[in-house]
């Protein structure tokens, strides 16, 4: 069975089909879901498919790119929703400067913050970093990430920045970029990582793999994921399959449930 560690079945993309995707899941060999919380409203619209559905379950938290909307409010909204017996992480939190917006001190207070209220609440994190290796490091350096454990999601770093998370514990998210022809850095970054620290994503609706790039992304293209990394690696799929499950049970504490 596969173990999607990252989707977001709450975007306006899946409006039109989103049952139907979710309900085809387990016959196309998905056995788990974790979808991901952005934003507040997000958070809200992930609570209600974790209740809907028994295989979708849920990470709260708010993007880098959404935190201009944070306040103690919101802090306290996550802080007693985290609680849900379905709630696997928090996250989606980080840093993106990519874009201008948030500033970056803004983005910098509430990843600390919401690092601090994933210790206080002993749930690993779900972190997004896109042009801003130094200051994620520093930060989850300075606030004893290793302490914490978690995911960087959508990893795309080279394989040294790797080493550096992978030192912490953290696990590392590969989704749909790793089949890119021009995504050379990241092949050697799987290659790199042992597969016993790499999860399987899909960030849906975006990032959808060959043969489908530039189209809407969703969990049955995961397979696309696998036979990549397989043929990286130089493994059968099957033990992709097999060990990213067993990883993914890791990362988000299914054995401690």
């Amino acid at each position: 069975m596969i173990f999607e560690t990252h989707a977001h079945y709450d975007d306006d993309a899946f409006a039109g089909d989103c049952d139907e995707l979710l309900l085809s899941a387990s016959e196309n060999g998905i056995g788990r879901i974790v979808n991901i919380g952005a934003s507040l409203s997000s958070c809200k619209k992930t609570l209600e498919l974790m209740e809907k559905y028994p295989f979708v379950y849920g990470a709260l938290g708010i993007h880098p790119g959404e935190t201009g909307e944070m306040d103690e409010g919101t802090y306290d909204w996550l802080k007693k929703n985290l609680t849900h017996p379905k709630c696997v992480a928090l996250g989606e939190i980080g840093l993106d400067y990519y874009w201008p917006e948030p500033d970056r001190e803004t983005q910098k207070k509430w990843f600390i913050r919401q690092l601090e209220l994933a210790r206080q609440l002993q749930l690993p994190v779900v972190i997004h970093s896109r042009d801003a290796a130094k200051d994620t490091v520093e930060i989850m350096k300075a606030q004893r990430a290793e302490e914490i454990g978690g995911v960087i999601h959508c990893f795309s770093y080279t394989k040294e920045t790797a080493a550096v998370f992978l030192d912490m514990g953290f696990f590392i998210g590969i989704g749909g970029v790793v089949t890119f022809k021009n995504a050379k850095k990241l092949k050697e970054a799987v290659e790199y990582i042992p597969l016993e620290r790499i999860v399987l994503e899909t960030d849906s609706p975006y990032l959808a793999p060959e043969p489908y790039r530039g189209k809407r992304n969703s969990s049955l293209n995961i397979p696309f994921v696998i036979e990549e990394i397989a043929k990286i690696k130089q493994v059968p799929a099957a033990l992709v399959e097999e060990v990213t499950w067993k990883n993914g049970e890791q990362l988000y504490l299914f054995n401690k449930k």
